[in-house]
């Protein structure tokens, strides 16, 4: 029989360790004195101790590895267990790559400008949604108020409801920026269905994966907004996939002052 610390030593778990694994079951001693309440532990059981060791080398918790440990003998069902949990890590590991991409790709755009991080760039998915549209070419971009309008004054008498999360935004079809005669689509999420009208259409929209920054103050800052969303893009393996829209959080409706306007600049992308 070992004394606890001599069965420590062996094993290379520490004393700490060992009482914790006495008390959740995991490693009872073979003995233990009533009077001294010393732990004694059989040299068979050093085994058991580097089947543990090995299993949270490989990332299980004491939990997982308490069941591990009944079936340890059966190899098959063992490694349905370690085929599980590689993928786990696999997954993980992708992850990990990721943000470590997302970092070093940060790092490079504020070594070559400092305020590259005046705009935080995201990731995310615009989950399906059904929506109330007008898409029309208009003069020019300033000029959008005149669809939201069509859309309030055609619908006022459907008396559509608003949708959980609801987003107005504006989607801009063209392929590159114009100066005139625009195609601009309005969206607001709605919930119920309802009947078009003569401009205004409802319909499904699908999710999309979108890169976006959310942004506090004028439209003037758009410009600014849109090369840093398009820095992000191109430094992170991704590519365009989709017309550009804004999403409208705090919007002219709402308030008069430029200053308060909270808008988000959304791109459409895949992964190269």
């Amino acid at each position: 029989m070992l004394k606890i610390g001599d069965f420590s030593k062996l094993s290379r778990i520490s004393i700490r360790m060992l009482r914790h694994y006495d008390e959740i079951g995991l490693l009872v001693p073979k003995s233990t004195d009533s009077f001294t309440s010393y732990r004694y532990y059989g040299e068979d059981q050093l085994p058991a101790a580097g089947r543990i060791t090995a299993l949270k080398d490989m990332g299980f918790g004491l939990a997982a590895i308490g069941e591990i440990l009944k079936i340890y003998n059966n190899p098959q069902v063992l490694a349905e267990f370690l085929t599980v949990k590689q993928a786990e890590m696999q997954a993980e590991a992708e992850e990990i790559r990721r943000r470590l991409l997302l970092l070093d790709t940060a790092v490079e755009r504020l070594r070559k400008d400092e305020t590259a991080m005046n705009y935080s760039v995201s990731l995310k998915t615009l989950p399906e949604r059904y929506v109330a549209s007008v898409r029309k070419v208009i003069p020019a971009y300033d000029q959008e108020g005149t669809l939201w309008n069509m859309m309030m004054t055609e619908t006022a008498h459907l008396k559509m409801q608003p949708a959980d999360n609801c987003y107005s935004l504006a989607i801009f079809h063209d392929e590159g920026y114009k100066e005139s005669d625009v195609d601009v689509e309005v969206q607001i999420n709605v919930q119920g269905t309802y009947k078009n009208t003569e401009h205004v259409a409802f319909k499904t929209m699908p999710e999309v994966e979108i890169a976006s920054a959310t942004y506090k103050g004028s439209y003037e800052q758009l410009t600014a907004v849109n090369h840093a969303v398009a820095n992000w893009v191109n430094d992170n393996g991704y590519e365009f996939n989709g017309a550009m829209f804004c999403i409208y959080h705090v919007s002219p409706a709402q308030t008069q002052n430029p200053d308060e306007l909270v808008t988000e600049v959304c791109y459409p992308v895949k992964k190269k």
